[in-house]
């Protein structure tokens, strides 16, 4: 591993979701919102695997890579408007990653290897595509789920952990159940969860 061509594209990641004009604040201290996220999901990736590949962390810090400039708000409210949108974010977030990637130095392989990751093609098939899934949604689970709770029916959200429990691996799940959630939170996942119940088909 290239630990100084890895931190130079990690710095540069950084620097990039630093633009963010969002924020978010977090124990008494306010940071952009992207860049934020992306600290979150190294930290959850070395949790997962505490020997992570190049690739793997390079995805995981660029997950989200200037997602602000590609708002939810830009496709329609609907269904078929938020697919169009993740699906374009995938594109987007590559090219971003690609850039900087580039730049560093990185050869085809590894390019290649960090957009199917951000891409999420592979789930279930890839062992760094699952990995970079398992820790985007140890990530919701542990920072972003509260978020969902106000305004939605409990079915709702009863789904949402059912199709976010369906796309994690063994493992992924097994480090869930050591998250320490708020009550209310735990009352879902305790129905989601429940024997006997399968979880729908993530889209």
């Amino acid at each position: 591993m290239n630990t100084d061509k890895l931190a130079w594209a990690l710095a540069a990641i950084d620097a990039a979701n630093a633009e963010d004009p969002n924020r978010e604040l977090w124990e008494g201290q306010e940071f952009p919102k992207e860049l934020l996220y992306g600290r979150r999901m190294t930290e959850w990736l070395f949790r997962l695997d505490p020997q992570p590949s190049e690739a793997c962390q390079l995805a995981a810090r660029a997950q989200h890579i200037r997602r602000w400039q590609v708002p939810r708000q830009s496709y329609p409210a609907d269904r078929e408007g938020y697919l169009r949108w993740r699906k374009y974010l995938y594109r987007f977030h590559g090219v971003q990653a690609e850039a900087i990637l580039r730049e560093a130095g990185y050869d085809e392989d590894t390019i290649a290897a960090v957009k199917s990751m951000i891409g999420k093609q592979g789930i279930k098939r890839d062992a760094g595509v699952q990995a970079i899934e398992d820790t985007a949604c140890l990530v919701f689970l542990r920072y972003y789920l509260d978020a969902f709770v106000a305004g939605r029916e409990q079915d709702q959200l009863v789904d949402i952990v059912r199709k976010t429990w369906k796309k994690m691996s063994e493992q992924g799940q097994k480090l869930a159940l050591t998250l320490d959630f708020a009550p209310p939170i735990a009352a879902v996942l305790a129905i989601a969860l429940a024997p006997g119940e399968e979880p729908e088909t993530a889209a």
